[in-house]
């Protein structure tokens, strides 16, 4: 299950791209970061947030990507 700052994380990206992809990607850079969705912490939020930024600029454009990368950093 992921933890409180997962959640936040997913809450920050659905209005980008949906409740179901918002999850999914949470969990997919977690992995890719040597984590799961319960264990990331702050300190992993900048890793975290310019992974987001570049796979969902394969989904939402560059702009949108940019954006939602700032908001998770900004959860620091």
């Amino acid at each position: 299950m992921p933890n409180l700052l997962a959640l936040r994380i997913e809450e920050t990206i659905r209005p980008v791209v949906g409740v179901v992809l918002a999850s999914i990607t949470v969990d997919l850079e977690a992995k890719r970061i040597g984590k799961t969705s319960d264990s990331i912490t702050r300190e992993d939020l900048s890793q975290m947030a310019a992974n987001l930024g570049a796979q969902l600029k394969l989904v939402v454009g560059e702009e949108l990507a940019r954006a939602a990368a700032a908001r998770v950093r900004r959860l620091i």
